[in-house]
Order: structure tokens, then sequence, then C-alpha cells
């Protein structure tokens, strides 16, 4: 999609059409998400931070972000999509590959099908997007980049939409590339590059394989030396399902008490259990992502015995973990994801923890037979009962509302301070 949560937010407010538009954190902590091709003119892309955008622009007009319009606007075009073909496999709510071989005999050629879908999603949504064609996803995903509108000083120079790249013709697409352009070449593998020389796919294309391997890895340079020749054998997977569910918050004055990161802690477990309770799915691996002041993070994992289920069970093992780095000057970021995900429905090996215990004893701790005291268990409620209250909150929420109920330690003056996908996205506005 182009400019996708710019072109979204100017669908309800189209009186900002024409000018420089961003989405994203306007604080001094917040970055830009999107940015509609007025403001690319003026140096302002997605992921700059919003002082920086704000200086380069100061005209730029700054939009907070509504994470649940864009997934709402998402679905409706990835159904379209599904409507051409079955094998769609999104990468985020504003991309995804589809293989149409199956659909040529009915719908025509590939470039036939790319023109249909494009001006479908134009009709449906009101949205342009740039389609990329070629045989492998790596190449067609480069190709839709090509395709895309240009942001020009006197005005934005439209792309082509879509881009074919035939079988025949992609080295010479690929070869003038800077090499930054390939999958897994990040700012620190750039720089192992350009130590020897490496500057455009070409350059990597014709590089000793024996060189890149030493240099990467076995497995990275294998990997690039491929896609810097076009080979890609990647499917394309529908329906692939999530390995790790996670939230975490940038904060607009840095947290400095363990009182304050505990409760935020709790926010986001809270966060990360609603969205994979939704979905049926439980997981064994915590990590916490501490960030500092001055910006060095840290991060503390443990795999657990049992799949964690509650927030007070996830939120007891992140404050557990989170207890083992100091806050120092301040905490800017925190972060809890849980990995290890089992399919949704997917059948797993009951505990003793899982059969319903007798009434425990006044003052007994809530922990699973045989943990010593101190455990991630204690007071988590990994058995039945815990479970079960959690099941109750989830069918509470989906019946009157995310805000209808959750932990009293997160109620505020204003209801309960819950933290969900989408929100802050993109850093904290300014501090009030």
């Amino acid at each position: 999609m182009d400019a996708f949560f710019v072109a979204v937010e100017l669908l309800d407010a189209p009186e900002l059409r024409g000018r420089p538009v961003v989405v994203g954190g306007d604080g001094r902590r917040g970055v830009v998400a999107a940015a509609s091709y007025e403001a690319r003119r003026h140096g302002v892309y997605s992921a700059m931070p919003a002082a920086l955008a704000a200086r380069r622009c100061p005209d730029l007009v700054f939009l907070p972000g509504r994470y649940h319009r864009y997934a709402e606007v998402s679905r409706r075009i990835m159904a379209l999509f599904t409507g051409v073909t079955p094998l769609v496999e999104p990468i985020s709510l504003d991309e995804a590959f589809l293989d149409v071989t199956g659909a040529r005999r009915l719908l025509g050629d590939a470039e036939t099908i790319a023109h249909q879908l494009r001006q479908r999603v134009h009709d449906a949504e009101g949205l342009w997007c740039s389609v990329g064609v070629a045989s492998t996803k790596f190449v067609a995903k480069l190709a839709s980049a090509a395709a895309k509108p240009r942001p020009r000083p006197g005005g934005t120079e439209a792309g082509p939409g879509v881009l074919v790249v035939a079988d025949d013709s992609v080295r010479s697409f690929l070869d003038p590339l800077p090499v930054s352009a390939l999958w897994g070449v990040g700012p620190a593998t750039l720089a192992r590059l350009e130590s020897i020389g490496v500057r455009t796919v070409a350059d990597l294309a014709t590089a000793p394989t024996g060189t890149l391997t030493g240099l990467l890895g076995e497995a990275a340079g294998t990997h690039l030396h491929r896609l810097a020749l076009g080979i890609d054998p990647r499917a394309v997977v529908p329906d692939r399902t999530a390995k790790s569910v996670g939230h975490e918050q940038t904060y607009a004055a840095d947290l400095t008490t363990r009182d304050a990161v505990e409760r935020e802690l709790l926010r986001l477990a809270d966060a990360v259990i609603d969205r994979i309770g939704t979905q049926g799915r439980s997981g064994t691996t915590v990590v916490v992502k501490v960030r500092h002041a001055d910006f060095t993070t840290v991060t503390r994992s443990a795999t657990l015995p049992a799949p964690v289920e509650t927030t007070d069970a996830l939120a007891a093992v992140a404050r557990r973990l989170a207890a083992t780095v100091p806050i120092g000057e301040g905490i800017r970021l925190l972060g809890v994801s849980v990995s290890g995900l089992d399919t949704p429905g997917a059948a797993r090996q009951l505990s003793f923890d899982d059969l319903t215990p007798a009434a425990p004893k006044a003052g007994a701790p809530n922990r699973a037979p045989g943990a010593a005291p101190g455990t991630p268990t204690d007071g988590a409620g990994w058995g039945s009962s815990a479970t079960g209250v959690q099941q109750a909150i989830n069918e509470i929420r989906a019946r009157w509302g995310t805000g209808a109920i959750g932990p009293a330690a997160l109620l505020g003056a204003d209801g309960l301070a819950l933290r969900r996908r989408g929100d802050a996205a993109w850093g904290p506005g300014p501090v009030e």
C-alpha cells in the first residue's frame, strides 16, 4: 500500500490533502510511522525521530495514529486479495505476497492480474497500492517498491503502479541496487560488506562465496549471495502463525522507581495475555526488554516448565526477570513478550497444576507442587482456578469491551489504564 497509514487518515480528513502529513508520536521521543509524499519531499521518512522531522518541515501535521482503523481497512484489503487467490501471505497491515499461479487461466497473466487487483483495491477503499510481479518473493518485493510514487522537490512523480521483472531481466534489475536493499542487510552487515568494497547488489553477486561466508558466517553469507543472484526458493505461505506475541512502550518520562516499573510490567503482561488468550494460545518462554535512559538495552528471558496463560503468571515472571536489571538513571522503554507459542487448539501435556486442587490452607503459597519458594509460580496461579479466572476475564471483555475489567493496580482516575496493540505505537506524545 502507498503511504498506508497516512492515506487512510486522509480518507477521513480530506482537508489535509496536499499538506505534509505524518502519522507518529510527536513527543520528544516519538518517531514517524508513515509520511505523506508531500512530507517526503522535505526529507521526512518513516522511522525518523519526530523532532528531526519537525525541524525539516516546520509545517508538518502530526497525527497520532489509529491502529485499529488501519487494521479494519487492512482486513478488507486482505479479503480482496483472497478473492483472487487463496495463497496470500500477509507480512504486515499494508503488505502481502500473493501466489497467482493458479489464477492465471481464469484471470489472465500475472501483469493483468496485478492491474486488476490494484484497481479493485482503489475502487473498494479509495486507496492505491503498488504491485511488483516476479517469479520469486524477494524480487517481487523490490519491484513493488520500484513501482511506487517518488517524491521530487517540485512535486510527486507518479510511479508505474505495477512493475514486472521477467526471469531474463532479474540480474539487470537487481545489479544497480544498493546492497542495503537486500533482506537481512542491516547497519552492521552493511558496514562489513562495505569494508570489503561491496556496495551494490552486483558487487555482492560477483564476490567470492568464501569471502562472504568468512565475513558474515556460513548461513548469512550464502543466503545473501543467493539473493544477489535472484535465487529465492521461499514459497508463499498463507495462514502463517506468529512465533511470538509482545508489547513494548517508550515512556515520555523515564521510570525511576521499582513500583513504577512493576506497574508497567503488569500493564504489558495484561496486553500480551489478552492477545494470546483471544487466539487460544499460550507459550513457555518469557522475554523482558529494558532500555535505559542512555539507550543501553538489556533483555532477560526464562523458559518455563508449563505454558503461561494468565496475566498474573506472566507479570510474576516479568517482575522476577526485571528485578535482575538495575534501574540506574532511569528506564525509557519496557517490553514483555511470550514465545514458544503453541498452535491454536493444540493439545498439550497436562501437569498436576491442571488438576483442581483442594482449598489451600491459610497462608499457603499458590505454587506448583515441589516448586521452591520464590519461583515464578509464587502467587502466579498456573493452576485451574487461576486459568478459569482468566477465561472469565476474556469472556467479560469479549462481551462488554476491554475496559470492562482488568487488574485493580491499573485503575486510575480515568478508569483502567490498559495497554493495547497500537497504543502509543510510535512513541509518546508531549509531556503534559
